[in-house]
């Protein structure tokens, strides 16, 4: 099966799958372990069409997607909204959608810093293979607009009465300035 992924940049030809990703989403989204937020088809739409999404096919069915939004003035990149379809798990489509999301970011806003928030041991790795490390919510972005974009996940109540400092989720940061030196 590992001959027929296809980890791509979407285009808008891509804008077909915006419903089902969305649904992808949705469903990890009500499990409280996967400290994802649940996002619009038109907001997934949007993230294809501006050329700032990943997606992963096998045998063309959708498989996988991840999406880059920037944050404090493109200071801050999230790759964010990683999803692998369940039946697609375990085949290394999340790492290949990482890396190519990490690429597409340092292309896009090479001075910028990558952050994530998960609750996945899975993309943890990746990340820290990638360069990432763990910080604290201090280190992240402190858009507002940002974190209410946490207010569809489950573990949201928990941000909120932590007042933003901590939640389930592990903050990591890449910051391109450290590599330099």
């Amino acid at each position: 099966m590992g001959k027929n992924i296809h980890v791509v940049r979407a285009t808008a030809e891509h804008g077909k799958f915006a419903e089902q990703v969305s649904r992808l989403i949705y469903e990890a989204s009500k499990d409280s372990t996967a400290g994802i937020a649940q996002r619009s088809s038109d907001y997934i739409l949007r993230k294809i069409n501006e050329s700032k999404a990943v997606i992963a096919f096998v045998n063309n069915e959708i498989a996988g997607f991840c999406y880059i939004e920037t944050w404090g003035h493109e200071k801050f990149v999230a790759n964010s909204g990683l999803i692998v379809a369940p039946k697609f798990r375990g085949l290394g489509i999340a790492k290949r959608i990482k890396e190519e999301a990490f690429k597409l970011s340092r292309e896009l806003y090479p001075e910028a810093k990558l952050f994530g928030l998960t609750t996945s041991e899975a993309v943890m790795k990746i990340n820290s293979d990638l360069g990432y490390r763990p910080v604290s919510y201090l280190k992240i972005t402190d858009d507002d607009a940002f974190w209410k974009g946490c207010e569809t996940c489950i573990n949201y109540d928990i941000l909120t009465r932590m007042q933003r400092k901590i939640c389930l989720c592990t903050g990591m940061i890449f910051d391109p300035n450290e590599k330099k030196q």
